[in-house]
């Protein structure tokens, strides 16, 4: 198996051209496309805010720049739903206006999870229908497939991060991973048949008492996840990548016989991360990237031909990441 990860190295040109970039200074990531690929919703850092909000702006050039989350709290994963008029969010706003603590990095790298964040169903003018997520603990990370209409998402609603799904109105939630360990950033095939996700799943007695007492304080460690591949209500799992470092943000090809995702495999435990394609069995491996900083949130636009991302790639400053667009070339 470790041979297939000593492919040699194909350039960005191969799948990638005419490179846009959409966003200019500060943190810009997780962008996702409408369902008429004409808008991207993302989460940004500008406004005077000291923390995420939620977005929109036109795919094609970045105008129509709009905040559509509350500016309260942080929030993260915007996600159109299928009618291309409304949208869902992850939210920290109903437990205070201001932005939850920084995560205590004396710990190491660690990612918040932060109790307080709810996912809520809002219209792309930023007006709040509902709020779909009311257990206790972290709800977010969710993201939606058109066809099916149905919502996956990450709760620590059993105790532990698992995946689950609900519909488009928050009905019928079912918990659908029981692995011990983080589950998250999930998508669904086009096609609602598999999904997709970055897990670290402790494999040791020592490494699983360190998660728990991480989760005990809301925090997750992030820099050793792998990527699974599943029937779309969690059956049949199969880990996909075995690299030791950090696999994360996988999204599938059109067609659903590949998954293209973002990795520091070739430099692992940096923040040097590049887009990686690969088989759905997990062979096949391709670099995708090669611009030698972190670059990944990938997602192919609704006809294919073209893919959003984020990337410190060009930045000016420390932290910045911005939005990019490309013809994608398969």
């Amino acid at each position: 198996m470790r041979l297939l990860f000593l492919l040699p190295v194909l350039c960005a040109a191969q799948h990638l051209a005419n490179l846009n970039q959409l966003t200019h200074g500060g943190q810009n990531a997780e962008a996702y496309w409408s369902p008429d690929g004409k808008r991207l919703i993302f989460q940004s850092t500008r406004d005077g805010h000291d923390c995420d909000q939620i977005y929109v702006m036109n795919a094609a050039d970045g105008s129509g720049l709009k905040m559509v989350s509350t500016g309260k709290g942080v929030t993260t994963c915007g996600y159109f739903l299928a009618d291309n008029k409304t949208i869902v969010y992850a939210s920290t706003h109903e437990g205070g206006d201001a932005c939850p603590a920084r995560p205590d990095r004396s710990k190491g790298y660690v990612w918040a999870v932060y109790p307080t964040f709810d996912i809520f169903l809002a219209t792309d003018a930023g007006e709040i229908l509902k709020k779909l997520t009311t257990a206790p603990g972290y709800d977010a990370e969710a993201t939606v497939n058109w066809k099916t209409k149905e919502i996956i998402y990450t709760s620590l609603e059993s105790g532990d991060l698992d995946l689950w799904t609900m519909n488009e109105d928050g009905s019928h939630k079912k918990r659908i991973t029981t692995s011990e360990g983080y589950d998250g950033g999930a998508v669904l095939s086009r096609d609602g048949k598999q999904i997709v996700w970055r897990a670290h799943h402790p494999d040791t007695p020592e490494k699983a008492a360190k998660a728990k007492e991480l989760l005990k304080e809301n925090l997750t460690a992030p820099m050793k996840m792998e990527l699974f591949v599943a029937n779309a209500d969690g059956t049949g799992a199969k880990q996909i990548t075995n690299f030791g470092c950090a696999s994360f943000a996988p999204t599938f090809s059109p067609d659903g016989e590949k998954i293209l995702f973002s990795s520091n495999k070739h430099k692992c435990d940096s923040s040097d991360f590049e887009l990686y394609l690969i088989n759905v069995d997990g062979t096949g491996l391709e670099q995708v990237t090669d611009y030698g900083v972190f670059t990944s949130f990938p997602e192919f636009s609704p006809d294919g031909s073209k893919l959003v991302f984020a990337s410190s790639y060009k930045s000016t400053s420390r932290y910045e990441f911005n939005i990019f667009t490309a013809d994608w070339k398969p």
